[in-house]
């Protein structure tokens, strides 16, 4: 599926489909998302939601087990390549979305 750049026309419905797509594109490889913050400055992060970029996650024995928190309409939380953070994002608020394809297993192959 392809996108034009995100657009203040843009219906609720496709930006329902935007979401999806962004989902499924960093749940597979890396994304250059660039988007605006809240204070009105451009954003630009290198992210991911792939499995073997995330960091592990300790088990500890005898600690409660954490809740899961309820996947937000609005926004998106992704890990932040450059700073080894949890971060997230309005999903309105994305101006540009590049796709850094994971074609060698080592996460350098840029489309």
């Amino acid at each position: 599926m392809k996108f034009n750049a995100p657009s203040s026309e843009w219906t609720d419905n496709d930006w329902a489909q935007f979401s999806a797509w962004l989902d499924n594109i960093l749940k597979t490889s890396t994304a250059t998302v660039t988007f605006t913050k809240k204070d009105g400055t451009n954003r630009v992060m290198n992210c991911t939601l792939k499995p073997e970029k995330l960091p592990k996650v300790e088990v500890v024995e005898g600690a409660e087990p954490k809740t899961e928190r309820k996947k937000s309409d609005t926004s998106i939380a992704v890990y932040d390549l450059d700073i080894k953070s949890w971060r997230s994002f309005v999903i309105k608020s994305i101006t540009h979305v590049s796709t850094i394809y994971d074609l060698d297993g080592e996460g350098n192959d840029q489309v």
